[in-house]
């Protein structure tokens, strides 16, 4: 390419951001994947509720209509990989519309449970399309045919503006068999025959009980679910210990201050216990929590050998990311606008790295300007995640731009943000003059965990990577990408939606 190519070519910047830097706009698959990924509709430092929906919602709408196969395969992959719900859930709605055959063939990989179901249909019917049609009622009867006595025991609330219920007065599936007839007259309301429905039986038990002694026998022969049992009554000592025992580990990290108010984990058998769940690897990894809920149980709990158990089961979480190579640069970025979950996530991928390099990178920390955080290798994640804060403007050229000062040779540049540059040199140009000063073949990969549609890096830039979410299999992209496998778009791309999970 020459000189002339390289200043007014297609490398030049094509928009501008908030702050009205220059900035660039990615293929339209991965502006979508990035919504998916990250954006939650909550309020962040650039944009509110209702622009991030107004977003989102342009983006399903032009996708489905431009590349639906894609959005398909987007969809699945955001729900199972990135972990994400609403998103993928408002997109396979809108993909209801315009390809009914792909929106069958991905809906019971979208909706999972359900809450999943109960938030398809509020958007559907906030869309003006009431009940969907035909391809929308065959699915929800299909999944409808696979409901059990515990979904129907912990999900027929209305705190979602649907119930079981609901949806079966909507659907009118049929039952296959006088249980299942028993369960949907039940969630329904009407008269059933409790005898065919243990658990839902335990359940009427426990609101009736009248001892302490009685709900603890009625939840452990229903084996019912603790959002139950705290919807139905207000749980004691003794109860939220019964539940302690059968709580799924995301349930456990979300209710360790709740025990720890009741005192329940005064008791050392039951501290014992908890710590013992957040030791065990397999189930770590079942879990699949994302990484910002234990910095925020982290930030919650007081008790000093539960945070010990939580910095451990961090650790244990990235246990199996491919180590990355020596000649490592981790840039985080702190700066203002990264306050809150994404400081908290962007920490703990950071560290985690740091960790895979076995802390032979460098590990550089900036907003407006740059320091090295020289982190320990030995301490944990967690521990060293909570000392970071944001603050400052935001120079995503600052750290390539020390980095070229000091002529430090790097193999890969990982850079953790939102992109939203605001003062100094923008990230591109730096990268430039340190390939053509240092190490020309330098790749970069830049995990973005904001939903801002404007980008650092043009897409023609072969040996740039962007990785979008907020789950810790970014991180493994990372290494693939290393390895030589292909983007995260790409891999995306190249599912099948036929093969079956």
């Amino acid at each position: 390419m020459s000189f002339a190519q390289k200043l007014f070519g297609p490398f030049r910047p094509t928009t501008r951001n908030k702050d009205h830097y220059p900035a660039y706009t990615r293929s339209a698959e991965e502006q979508y994947l990035q919504t998916l990924l990250t954006n939650t509709m909550s309020n962040t430092f650039y944009a509110d509720q209702k622009e991030l929906l107004s977003d989102a919602e342009q983006l399903h709408h032009e996708m489905a209509a431009a590349n639906p196969t894609f959005m398909a395969k987007a969809l699945v992959f955001a729900r199972n990989t990135g972990l994400m719900r609403l998103q993928p859930i408002f997109g396979l709605a809108v993909l209801s519309a315009y390809r009914p055959d792909l929106f069958a063939k991905v809906f019971p990989q979208v909706v999972r449970i359900p809450s999943d179901l109960f938030d398809f249909l509020t958007i559907l019917k906030g869309q003006g399309r009431g009940e969907g049609g035909r391809a929308v009622k065959r699915q929800v009867n299909q999944f409808l045919a696979g409901v059990s006595e515990y979904w129907a025991v912990k999900y027929n609330g209305r705190g979602r503006g649907y119930s079981l219920g609901d949806v079966i007065a909507t659907a009118h599936p049929k039952p296959a068999d006088l249980k299942q007839q028993a369960l949907f007259r039940y969630l329904r309301g009407w008269e059933a025959d409790l005898e065919l429905l243990p658990q839902v039986a335990a359940l009427e038990r426990l609101k009736r009980a009248a001892s302490e002694s009685e709900q603890i026998e009625w939840i452990g022969r229903g084996k019912l679910p603790y959002e139950t049992v705290t919807g139905a009554i207000q749980p004691t000592k003794a109860v939220w210990e019964a539940l302690l025992y059968q709580m799924p580990t995301f349930a456990l990290l979300r209710h360790l201050n709740a025990l720890q108010r009741a005192g329940v984990l005064d008791d050392k058998r039951n501290l014992d216990y908890v710590i013992a769940r957040f030791n065990d690897e397999e189930a770590l990894r079942k879990a699949r929590i994302l990484p910002f809920r234990f910095a925020t149980a982290f930030r919650q709990v007081e008790h000093p050998d539960l945070r010990d158990a939580l910095r451990d089961a961090v650790d244990l979480t990235f246990g199996n990311l491919p180590d990355l190579g020596e000649d490592t640069a981790i840039f985080l970025d702190i700066s203002g606008s990264m306050e809150g979950q994404y400081l908290e996530t962007g920490s703990v991928f950071a560290l985690a790295l740091y960790k895979k390099t076995r802390g032979n990178s460098l590990f550089w920390l900036f907003n407006h300007e740059v320091r090295d955080a020289r982190p320990s290798k030995r301490d944990s994640i967690l521990g060293q995640a909570q000392h970071i804060r944001a603050s400052g403007g935001t120079d995503t050229g600052a750290p390539v731009r020390k980095l070229l000062l000091e002529r430090k040779r790097v193999d890969q540049i990982i850079i953790i943000t939102d992109e939203h540059q605001n003062t100094g040199s923008p990230f591109y140009r730096e990268l430039a003059q340190y390939r053509a000063a240092i190490n020309p073949e330098v790749k970069a990969f830049i995990v973005d965990i904001a939903p801002y549609r404007y980008a650092m890096v043009p897409e023609m830039d072969r040996n740039t990577f962007y990785i979008y979410g907020w789950s810790d299999t970014v991180l493994s992209y990372i290494a693939q990408t290393l390895q030589g496998y292909a983007s995260m778009t790409k891999q995306v791309d190249a599912m099948d939606l036929d093969k079956k999970e």
